[in-house]
């Protein structure tokens, strides 16, 4: 195994060479191992769902076009790819729901250990629900939200608040005449398991159909209501500085990782970890200190609010424990490889799983409850500086890191575009407009062995920040970002075509905008309802010269990512192909003819490079229709023109 072929990034390079010298398995050696993978799961066109099969479709067209059932492959694939969004919606949407219930705690217990820090969020989106705000104390109005959200998960009548509250109206009218609004979060999530049952829908678009309602209650359902309480019970994030890669654990202090998704256990460890008697304690040990470092989405929610540095993104979960100097890593849920008990049991790290929902064989359970938070906090951080003495074997920490600015959200983009007096979009959209910046670029998604780890990432968005794309990124191929120094406002003058590059140094933020775990794509849903309520671009997110990708996708929530933004309007390209190329009417239906209806469509490319060009080209194409690519002959304002100048 060649490390330079298995990733971009040189410290995991340096920590598969000493993986392989070690003799330790990694997820790329297991990933060797399944090669040649199954044929017929790649195209989608395998059935498990009853025990008559499992049934396949001979995609060469001389064995069974049709399962035992009748099914043919459309029909296969279409509930294979909604099922996944089924998995991927309810990821997200639980982790939204237990944000929900921790906020109805906070808010009605007296001795809880969370509170609301952001009350002006709470007041707007409190007004978004239509719950009265003026003249009202802050736990009547929380009191109201917390109601109405968790209602959002399971009422049996009217349509999500949110999905009417968040969206341009002409988006909310394209959903209404497909007839895909979202009713409630659970229950589209429960129709595509009854739908795709043995014996029920077979018609590849009606699956399908059900797959754009169940993704919309997750992106402008569960998910926005993730990140929207987590801002207002955790602080929402500020523009903050921070540190990634590897080289941020420190062989002289007890290293304590945090990995996995809720911030709700991680933000009260962040809180307790550097209190005097605990700091103490770690140098009565022998240590210097507590250092906090996050892995995946978990890292990326405590270094949005407080700038605890990143030690890495998914594919990096394993090598982190390989430097020999992790005394503890605490997980909650998703992205979690089964992998790190055994890997854990060859080195001298305690595994803690927090979750009823995530157990793992050789791991100790320690049962995360909100009504204890600060005490289980404790107690984790006790373990870590106990195990410190007991490191073993060889330290491995690559000396490698880079500094990065995170912290962006849809509010706050308001503020550095405009400044405190005139906070507006207008200047993004101005800039759009006149041609310094081309347009905009969601890169998102997971590492997949199959991908050479980051360099889909890096490589893409290089490619479009050159072409004057402004590019916004959350979870793993915000941290591939981040590694390679693209989080730098100074990025922008290397990096970036000359109009990008002057916006940039104007406003001073990086052509890469950090906005959060993969829960909060929600921001970009947002930031692109607020493009277009400013105006000058269209009526709809489907007007914007915009595009999205995931260059390293390999989980079912980014197959419910990228339908809802689909679903919303917006060309989204993938490197791995979703698994329906065994199904051509669907295949069709999925890259093409959808578009007709939703406004958005999907792509596949596994180039990077030629999939930023496809990105790119459609950017071009709604600046055409928009009217905005011819040039303008510069104007010179005199007094009188002036004048009529709105100042609002």
């Amino acid at each position: 195994m060649e490390p330079k072929k298995c990733s971009n990034d040189k410290a995991t390079q340096e920590m598969l060479k000493h993986a392989y010298e070690a003799g330790v398995e990694t997820a790329w050696d297991r990933f060797a191992q399944q090669e040649p993978q199954c044929g017929f799961g790649k195209l989608g066109i395998c059935c498990r769902n009853c025990s008559m099969g499992p049934c396949r479709i001979d995609p060469f067209g001389d064995g069974p076009q049709a399962g035992i059932c009748g099914a043919t492959a459309d029909t296969i694939a279409a509930r294979n790819l909604v099922r996944m969004v089924a998995g991927g919606a309810a990821a997200h949407s639980d982790h939204g729901r237990d944000i929900a219930h921790t906020f109805k705690m906070a808010v009605e217990s007296e001795q809880c250990d969370y509170m609301i820090k952001d009350e002006l969020k709470l007041r707007e989106v409190a007004a978004r629900y239509g719950i009265k705000v003026e003249g009202r104390e802050t736990k009547e109005i929380a009191g109201d939200l917390a109601d109405a959200v968790l209602a959002e998960f399971g009422k049996q009548e009217g349509t999500l608040i949110s999905a009417a509250a968040y969206p341009p109206p002409a988006r909310q009218k394209v959903w209404k005449k497909l007839g895909v609004t979202p009713r409630s979060i659970d229950r589209e999530i429960v129709e595509i398991m009854h739908r795709t049952h043995i014996g029920v829908g077979s018609d590849y678009k009606n699956l399908v159909k059900q797959g754009l309602r169940a993704c919309l209650a997750d992106g402008w359902g569960g998910s926005l209501i993730a990140t929207e309480l987590s801002d207002i019970l955790f602080g929402g994030p500020q523009p903050i500085q921070f540190g990634s890669n590897l080289g941020v654990l420190d062989a002289k202090q007890v290293n304590i990782i945090v990995h996995g998704h809720e911030p709700t256990l991680s933000d009260i460890i962040v809180a307790v970890s550097q209190e005097p008697e605990l700091v103490k304690m770690a140098k009565d040990k022998g240590a210097e200190g507590i250092n906090l470092a996050g892995m995946c989405c978990t890292a990326t929610e405590i270094l949005m609010r407080h700038g605890i540095p990143v030690a890495g993104n998914f594919l990096q979960q394993e090598l982190a424990i390989m430097t020999g100097v992790v005394d503890l890593m605490a997980v909650d849920v998703q992205c979690i490889m089964p992998a790190l008990g055994s890997l854990c049991g060859c080195f001298h790290t305690k595994l803690i799983t927090t979750s009823p929902k995530c157990k793992i064989a050789g791991a100790e359970h320690i049962e995360f409850h909100e009504d204890r938070a600060v005490e289980t906090a404790r107690q984790i951080i006790k373990i870590a500086i106990e195990n410190f003495a007991n490191r073993k074997g060889k330290v491995q920490i690559p000396k490698v890191t880079e500094r990065g600015i995170a912290g962006f959200t849809t509010e706050n983009i308001f503020y550095h575009l405009g400044g405190r007096f005139r906070a507006s979009y207008r200047p993004l959209n101005d800039n759009i407009i006149n041609g310094r910046i081309r347009g905009a670029a969601g890169v998102v998604g997971c590492n997949n062995p199959k991908q050479v780890h980051d360099y889909g990432h890096i490589t893409m968005i290089k490619e479009l920040i050159k072409n004057d794309v402004l590019v916004v990124s959350t979870g793993c191929s915000a941290i591939a970002a981040a590694k390679e120094g693209l989080m730098r406002p100074e990025a922008a003058a290397k990096y970036c075509g000359q109009g990008l590059a002057e916006v940039c140094e104007t406003v001073g933020i990086p052509p890469v905008l950090h906005v959060g775990s993969c829960v909060d794509n929600s921001r970009i849903l947002t930031t692109l309802a607020n493009v277009v309520a400013e105006g000058g671009l269209g009526e709809d997110i489907s007007d914007l010269p915009v595009a999205g990708a995931a260059p390293e996708w390999m989980s079912e929530k980014a197959v419910s990512i990228g339908m809802y933004f689909v679903a919303s309007g917006v060309y989204t390209v993938v490197a791995e192909p979703l698994p329906i190329l065994g199904a051509p009417n669907l295949t069709r239906y999925i890259t093409d003819e959808i578009e007709k209806d939703v406004g958005g469509k999907w792509a596949f490319e596994r180039d990077p490079i030629k999939a930023a060009g496809m990105m790119l080209e459609h950017i071009e194409k709604k600046r055409d229709a928009l009217g905005i690519n011819v040039e303008k002959e510069r104007k010179l304002y005199d007094m009188e023109d002036r004048r009529t100048l709105s100042v609002e």
